[in-house]
Order: structure tokens, then sequence, then C-alpha cells
């Protein structure tokens, strides 16, 4: 093989390195997103439609934690700081965010489950995480949450002997919506004619 050749191989080498490297960051989020959805990592829990068919006499209790991202200047917290449920239960608690300042302030919530082996387990019907809310200033807003804790927990040699999780959520500062920043920069009432 001559040097020139062997410089060509190279390079459509290192090009089909990079091309490889830029398609598996831009596909590890989803994967990683899918994996910890099916395996329950990370604390990550599972989506139900419906309540659960199957509801146990034995019982959970579930602390519910809030915060806010240092830039979000939101106040947050948990309306019950824990709540004893049936495995399989259906139940509702509330969350409430404050906007002390004098402008509209978005946010979007992530959460998490501890410990990390009852996140399979821990069921949201319903919730506010990862649904941008936009608060008026002064605006107070309770925020449901629907779920149950999945009778299979019993079953899952790591979870079966918790008698406690935690669902934690957190707010982060996200951009306003492009509705919401026009309007705020329009002037206020209409514009006399001279």
């Amino acid at each position: 093989m001559t040097l020139e050749r062997a410089r060509k191989v190279t390079a459509l080498q290192l090009v089909g390195v990079v091309l490889l490297m830029g398609t598996l960051s831009f596909a590890a989020v989803p994967f990683y997103d899918w994996f910890c959805r099916v395996t329950g990592y990370g604390g990550t829990t599972t989506t139900a439609v419906a309540p659960s068919e199957r509801v146990l006499e034995r019982t959970i209790k579930v602390r519910f934690d809030a915060s806010v991202d240092r830039d979000m200047p939101w106040s947050f917290r948990p309306m019950q700081r824990e709540i004893e449920v049936r495995l399989g239960e259906t139940a509702l608690v509330f969350y409430e965010a404050h906007n002390p300042t004098d402008r509209p302030v978005a946010g979007t919530a992530s959460f998490n489950v501890a410990p990390y082996s009852a996140g399979s387990y821990f069921a949201k019907i319903a919730c506010f995480c990862f649904e941008m809310q936009v608060l008026q200033p002064g605006e107070r807003l309770e925020m449901p949450v629907t779920f149950y804790v999945d009778p299979e927990i019993l079953e899952d040699r790591e979870a079966k002997g918790l008698h406690q999780i935690t669902l934690s959520y957190t707010f982060h500062l996200t951009d306003l919506p492009e509705e919401e920043a026009a309007a705020l920069a329009l002037p206020a009432g209409p514009v006399a004619a001279n």
C-alpha cells in the first residue's frame, strides 16, 4: 500500500469514528431514558394509565421532598411530608409552587425515587413533571401527583423489605415560551396618537 493510499484510509477511518461517536452521543439520551424506564435504574418510575387492579393490606410510607435549582427563584414544597398507603392503592398528593418575584417565571420539574430499587414499582398515573409551568408574579399553584406502589414490589429480592420510599422533585428555571416573552415586550395600554 502506498503512503498516499494509507493516509486516505486513515482519514476515512477517522471520519467514520467521528460519525459513529456523534451518532452514539445523539442516541445516548433516549437510550438511557429507555433503559431507566425499563429497569427502574436511577429511581426512574413507571407510568401507569390506570390504577392498580390489586390492593394489598401491606402498607408502605411514602415521603415527599421538594427543591429548586440554584437559579430558580420560586419557593416549592410538598403539601404533605409523608403518607402511608397500601400497596396498589391509588394516592393523590399535592406540591405547591410560589413565584415571589415581580415577573413571570417558567419552570420544569424533574424527579427521582429513592431508594433506586423502588423506582420501577412506583407507578405515576398523573404528575406535573417534565411539563413547563409558568407562574405569574406572586402566583401560587397547587400541582397534583397521582400514584400507587405496585404490589409486585414484594416479588423483588432487593425491594420487598422496603418500608419507606421518597419521591423528590426539583424545579429548574426554563425559558419563557415565545408567546409569554412577546407579551412582556409589548407596551402596557394603548399607544396615544399624535
